[in-house]
């Protein structure tokens, strides 16, 4: 395995969907690793190019990757856009066993990635993604371990998502930035809802929890929140929709004929087989955009308040998505991603490590996490971080919607 000194070229990729404050981790990782004398490669489209690589068929510099230098990740932090672009290639989608990554037909995209990697002299990979990009960084830690003949890449993760739901970090740069983004959306269409007397169900990304779901509607002040969390088994939409007709009903008799349901993508994956959509995506996940939950919702409460009332309702549906992940990134998130930039180098020339991921706690203070703790050693999956039912953040945002049994307000 490379150690700290032998480090003279690292390679740097962006894979999975965007999020804001990817630049400030670009800038800040490769900064200090050219500051410090080691070269940087920075692959272009995440693992797209680096899983088609072959003698054949070598990268092109500036097609494929770009040979960074300061002018190239300087005055970046704040860009919209990733420098280095990012896809959804995953060349670790065959694997499902340790077996696996041992198997030339089942690794050989992760063998072209080593093969890459080998052709251009790379010492260290530093991978910044979400869980799937995780769980790549690690199948190629492994497979150092099963295949000797393999060159040995001293490898860091950066974890990236705007869903928040990583274990092993608190917050993730991108998350608050969507979630101001999507925050200001619910405050502008309760501005449309109380001015013409409608309903929106508004559709937020998270697939697996409803860490942006929430911080979105509490900052928004929306009516009504729902996410994974808040279901045992399958998302029974007919059920839940009766339950928000009643709501409907409540608020009409208070004198608010309008509000605002913030619903979690990620309940498309608990419909029942019949209503569940049929496409994936490269890492073999549902493709939740297209299930549209919340249109499937709003439909079903129309249906539900006109047969408790006898009267018609309109519920508007929308969906908030791919504008929040290149949205302008927070103070925070900067100050974030440049941290977690900085602590690959940490990571990898200061102290020596390889299969870890940055992480901060307190005070933005840099730890670093074994992949071993993050990914189950039997299934090889990563694990997520839900919003547990009774957290202080759950409480929170059951606290601030509106209460169907509240009371009149007591004189002062």
């Amino acid at each position: 395995m490379s150690t700290a000194h032998d480090i003279k070229r690292v390679g740097l990729l962006f894979s999975g969907g965007p999020a804001p404050a990817a630049n400030a981790v670009i800038s800040a990782a490769a900064l200090n690793f050219l500051n410090h004398g080691i070269a940087v490669v920075g692959f272009l489209d995440g693992y797209e190019n680096l899983e088609a690589f072959s003698a054949d068929s070598p990268l092109v510099e500036g097609k494929h990757y770009l040979c960074l230098r300061r002018d190239d990740v300087s005055q970046i932090r704040n860009r919209k856009d990733i420098v280095l672009r990012t896809s959804r290639a995953n060349p670790g989608k065959r694997i499902a066993t340790h077996d696996d990554l041992a198997d030339p037909v089942k690794n050989a995209a992760l063998r072209r990635v080593f093969d890459a990697l080998d052709s251009y002299d790379i010492d260290a990979l530093v991978s910044i993604g979400g869980d799937d990009t995780l769980k790549t960084a690690n199948y190629l830690r492994v497979m150092q371990e099963r295949i000797p003949e393999l060159r040995k890449v001293c490898i860091v993760h950066l974890p990236k998502t705007i869903d928040n739901d990583y274990f092993g970090i608190d917050w993730t740069f991108g998350f608050y930035s969507a979630a101001h983004f999507a925050a200001s959306e619910i405050r502008n269409l309760g501005a449309d809802a109380r001015s013409t007397k409608v309903w929106y169900v508004l559709e937020l990304m998270g697939r697996k929890a409803g860490w942006l779901t929430y911080a979105s509607g509490i900052a928004g002040e929306a009516t009504k929140m729902l996410s994974v969390e808040d279901f045992d088994g399958e998302f029974d939409a007919r059920t839940v929709a009766g339950q928000m007709a009643d709501l409907m009903i409540a608020r009409k008799k208070d004198g608010r004929e309008y509000g605002i349901i913030c619903v979690a993508e990620g309940l498309a994956d608990r419909l029942p087989d019949d209503q569940r959509p049929q496409s994936v995506d490269e890492h073999g996940n549902i493709t939740l955009g297209a299930a549209q939950v919340g249109r499937l919702l709003a439909g079903d409460i129309e249906e539900a308040y006109e047969e408790r009332t006898g009267d018609s309702i309109k519920v508007r549906h929308k969906q908030i998505g791919y504008e929040t992940r290149c949205s302008e990134p927070s103070a925070f998130d900067v100050l974030l991603g440049t941290q977690l930039g900085f602590g690959a180098y940490r990571a990898l020339v200061e102290e020596g490590l390889t299969g870890h991921m940055v992480s901060v706690e307190k005070q933005l203070e840099l730890t670093y996490v074994p992949f071993a703790d993050l990914i189950d050693p039997d299934t090889l999956k990563t694990r997520v971080r839900m919003i547990e039912r009774g957290s202080d953040f759950y409480r929170l945002a059951r606290a601030l919607e509106y209460q169907q049994t509240s009371h009149e307000d007591p004189e002062c």
